[in-house]
């Protein structure tokens, strides 16, 4: 005869090792994923600390099922709609609050994408700052918000005018290279703007991300088919961490962080409540869509206008070790004194007159012709920004700018380069004797200068930059 209790016990037994071995293998499905990264929804007050530590929660247990970077949404440091207080809660990228979340980072070795702070400006604005702390908790990138959401709907009694307390960004930070691939800042309202997008992905973005505090109203209608649109025209991945529930007894956000791949497929979801969502993140993918219809190649920036590099991309830092090739000679870091993606401005070694610089592409390119549409447009735009400066400094109100396209036109150094000369009167006795004192730059007189004095002007010039 079988006994009831045996039977019992062993049935129990065998339930609880088929639970705990199914529990092993479903408790985190991507334990095994490299590019894993995880979401987070919060519902931001105006108390700085328990909106740190509802933060460092998700932060933690996030990095426990393995995520490798973690983003959370716009204002996760504070919202308070006084405009005052606001600015009085303001911080410094030195501040408090991001030590903090740069050790934070550090001691968990991941990367945190910290979309939407409250950057101190000045004493009436702020700006609204994504900033991207690495695993060594160190500020990787930074990008200020561009577009604005100044609303005003008089008849629905709806009035929000970002503008009176944040100070617009002009410049789109260049995609940040990350452990799950490059990534392109934008926050919140800039997923409206397909143009910027566009231009983040054709300078490298593999993964766009939209922190936000979505108003509620409009978050049923625009806020998934909005960021599924820019990761279809992009062909990239879109990561929206966002701000859910009620903030004041005003202000409501609509949540629902979400994750979208290239192919414009929602592939992980928060609801309408706090917490976080993991993704994989699969480089591979993109490239495979990419190619399989290569929408980049098919853009007609003959019929209409593409933004520029230089527009986008912020200018690099002149304090970066490197030599530059400038045809058969070699330009010294200490030369340069403004430097963009795309051209640098140094100082010259043999003058024709007090001032005289030089500007010039990066790319080593012979003639004016075979320069891009970009580095045209940037060569020139970096002119004008040097010819500013350059008379400031001399204290005129004359340049002669001048290329040399060319062997037969006096080009000795075939590379693209423009001279920047300050003028004044009776610098020559005949004005245009200038032209011929180029054309022969190389018999020039003028004694050849020294590191030392090079290096003392381009310090000079960086100062007005």
């Amino acid at each position: 005869m079988v006994n009831p209790t045996a039977t019992y016990l062993i049935k129990r037994h065998c339930c609880q090792m088929l639970i705990k071995r199914l529990y092993s293998v479903f408790k985190n499905p991507f334990s095994d994923m490299d590019n894993l990264i995880a979401v987070c929804q919060i519902t931001s007050t105006a108390n700085k600390e328990k909106n740190y530590q509802m933060c460092k929660t998700l932060i933690t247990n996030a990095h426990k099922c393995g995520a490798k970077m973690i983003f959370l949404p716009e204002s996760f440091d504070y919202i308070e709609e006084d405009k005052a207080k606001s600015l009085e809660m303001g911080e410094s990228l030195d501040g408090s609050l991001i030590n903090s979340y740069k050790s934070l980072a550090k001691s968990l070795n991941i990367w945190l994408s910290l979309g939407g702070f409250h950057e101190k400006f000045s004493e009436t604005k702020l700006r609204n700052t994504h900033l991207v702390i690495n695993n060594k908790g160190e500020i990787a990138e930074t990008y200020h918000k561009i577009h604005l959401y100044d609303v005003q709907i008089p008849s629905k009694n709806i009035q929000a005018l970002e503008s009176s307390v944040i100070l617009a960004g002009n410049e789109i930070s260049p995609p940040v290279k990350t452990p799950i691939g490059n990534v392109g800042l934008a926050i919140c309202y800039d997923m409206r703007f397909s143009q910027m997008a566009i231009a983040l992905a054709e300078n490298g973005a593999d993964i766009l991300t939209y922190p936000s505090a979505f108003f509620f109203g409009t978050g049923a209608y625009h806020w998934e088919i909005l960021l599924r649109a820019r990761a279809i025209e992009t062909q990239s991945y879109v990561i929206a961490a966002a701000q859910t529930g009620n903030h004041t007894s005003t202000r409501k956000s609509w949540g629902h962080s979400l994750v979208v791949d290239p192919l414009g497929t929602v592939i992980a979801q928060c609801s309408d409540e706090p917490g976080f969502v993991l993704a994989p993140i699969d480089l591979s993918l993109i490239k495979s869509i990419r190619q399989s219809m290569p929408l980049e190649c098919h853009r007609r920036y003959d019929i209409y206008p593409k933004m520029m590099s230089s527009t986008l991309c912020k200018n690099k830092s002149i304090e970066d070790s490197y030599e530059f090739k400038f045809g058969s000679s070699i330009i010294k870091e200490l030369q340069v004194f403004y430097k963009t993606q795309l051209c640098l401005a140094f100082t010259n070694i043999k003058c024709v007159l007090p001032g005289h610089v030089l500007v010039a592409p990066i790319r080593a390119v012979e003639k004016m012709t075979d320069l891009s549409n970009d580095e045209v447009g940037d060569l020139f735009l970096t002119v004008q920004k040097v010819q500013k400066t350059i008379e400031q400094v001399h204290n005129t109100d004359s340049s002669s700018i001048v290329i040399q396209d060319g062997q037969h036109a006096g080009q000795t150094v075939k590379h693209v380069h423009v001279h920047i000369i300050p003028r004044k009167a009776g610098d020559f006795l005949v004005n245009d004797d200038i032209y011929r004192k180029l054309q022969n730059e190389k018999d020039c007189t003028n004694p050849r200068r020294s590191d030392d004095e090079m290096a003392h002007e381009a310090n000079l010039l960086k100062s007005f930059f």
